[in-house]
């Protein structure tokens, strides 16, 4: 066999296994197009055309119509939303509070938030979460002080959780927790802080300075008496 025999006979069995793969290839594409799968954490939605379908469908495979049915999926882990939400203390001091809201798509709302705003987390956040977030912030550090704010920390936090709650859960969509992450003051406000601190930090050592001096006086007083009490004895015993 020639060369030349030798290299057709070679292209034409590689062409044949070409063939075979390209088939296998689309076959797959087109058999993919009749199915969807549904991982645990999400839930799919499906299109009929431009008609969002009533069922929502779980874990699994499910079969679907290509080119006229079109899948959406819900991610139901939960996921974190971070802001900076500016408001004023109820002493009028500027306040920035960094917050931290974990939250998590509610599975029986699924259809009615698609309706409304949709699934996609970043549209959540954009759209729902951010705007009610800065809202339940001012309403909360409204009813403290700046001071009480640091103090009442605990509070704070839950009054915002409870607000952000009754603004978001309609739309479906839990809140699963809230966290203050820290509060930013102006540099008047922290000047004002440090000086109260100190303030206090130098009374403390002055009310300590005058403890010891009472302390110390009353040494010298009971010394002094213990002293008195001595000659007294001594005396008695020399007249005897």
């Amino acid at each position: 066999m020639s060369i030349i025999d030798k290299i057709q006979t070679f292209f034409s069995f590689f062409g044949k296994w070409v063939t075979y793969i390209l088939i296998l290839f689309f076959g797959y594409l087109v058999l993919s197009s009749f199915y969807f799968v549904v991982a645990p954490s999400e839930r799919g939605l499906k299109m009929t055309l431009w008609t969002l379908n009533e069922t929502v469908y779980s874990e699994g495979i499910h079969w679907k119509i290509p080119f006229i049915e079109t899948i959406k999926f819900a991610d139901l882990h939960i996921d974190r939303a971070d802001w900076d939400a500016r408001s004023a203390s109820k002493d009028l001091q500027n306040v920035e509070t960094k917050i931290s809201v974990n939250y998590q798509i509610n599975e029986s709302s699924i259809l009615n938030l698609f309706r409304t705003i949709g699934v996609d987390h970043v549209r959540l956040e954009e759209t729902l979460l951010w705007p009610a977030i800065q809202e339940s912030v001012k309403s909360a550090t409204a009813k403290y002080t700046a001071e009480e704010l640091i103090t009442k920390r605990e509070q704070v936090r839950s009054d915002i959780d409870l607000a952000l709650k009754e603004k978001i859960v309609k739309y479906g969509v839990n809140i699963v927790q809230v966290n203050i992450v820290n509060f930013e003051f102006s540099n008047s406000f922290d000047a004002s802080i440090e000086a109260k601190v100190k303030a206090e930090q130098d009374a403390l050592a002055q009310k300590n300075k005058l403890e010891q001096v009472k302390y110390e006086a009353q040494q010298q007083i009971e010394r002094a008496k213990a002293e008195a009490e001595t000659i007294r004895i001594q005396a008695e015993a020399i007249q005897k």
